[in-house]
């Protein structure tokens, strides 16, 4: 059995990759700040459960207590869209998330490398290839470093794991996925994965439906042949 421990699960993605991951089977613990999301749910599957917390002030041993029986984390984190969300505090909420989490998962020193799914944008470049984006989304981007604080935490959220997490690593392997432009669709459609982005993200966004996108972040945790395909690289999702 597949156990996954889904953080920002109560978010407009983390709902959708819930479901997903219900769909395979998996053992999911959901963390959310408010009980009673998934109220439902938990009802019907017994393999789903709440885990109430506000992440950004959890210790690596709350992490610890949380990933000992972890085999997937799946990360929707990301910023409300308000004044509050996008300039107050914590400005590097994801990049915090997953330093604790790194420094979690080495100090438990599992048998089995634990998968750490990081959702992200296409508006960060993947610099380890590296990515040279169109001079317009350059420009665009460097002023967003200066203006947007949960642009900074994207980026710097994603180099923890380029940097930090090579291929040898002894317990954890990772693939952060960049959708482009965020849709609502309700319906699971047909959508395309490259490993560098087809489209100037700023000037010709394309667009990925959260309902997409949490497939694939569920088939990664479960399809052992898509991990192998995808791991330790930053693949782009549009819909097709």
């Amino acid at each position: 059995m597949l156990n996954v421990l889904v953080l920002g699960a109560s978010g407009a993605t983390g709902q959708k990759v819930v479901a997903q991951l219900l769909s395979k089977n998996a053992t999911i613990c959901a963390v959310v700040r408010t009980p009673g999301v998934f109220a439902t749910l938990t009802s019907q599957y017994p393999s789903l459960s709440e885990v109430i917390g506000d992440v950004s002030t959890w210790s690596v041993d709350d992490f610890c207590q949380q990933l000992a029986e972890c085999d997937v984390v799946i990360s929707c984190l990301g910023h409300n869209l308000t004044l509050k969300g996008i300039f107050g505090q914590p400005r590097r909420l994801v990049t915090q998330t997953i330093d604790k989490v790194l420094t979690a998962i080495n100090s438990l020193e599992k048998s089995n490398k634990t998968k750490l799914i990081l959702m992200n944008t296409t508006g960060n470049a993947n610099r380890g290839i590296p990515e040279v984006p169109e001079l317009s989304q350059r420009i665009v981007v460097s002023i967003l470093r200066y203006t947007l604080p949960p642009h900074v935490d994207n980026e710097q959220a994603a180099d923890v794991l380029r940097r930090n997490i090579k291929p040898n690593h002894a317990y954890i392997e990772w693939v952060t996925v960049r959708p482009d432009t965020l849709t609502d669709d309700q319906q699971l459609s047909s959508y395309e994965v490259f490993e560098s982005p087809i489209r100037n993200a700023i000037f010709n966004a394309g667009e990925t439906s959260r309902v997409n996108v949490a497939h694939f972040m569920a088939s990664l945790a479960s399809d052992d042949d898509l991990w192998e395909r995808w791991k330790g690289k930053m693949p782009v999702i549009y819909n097709g």
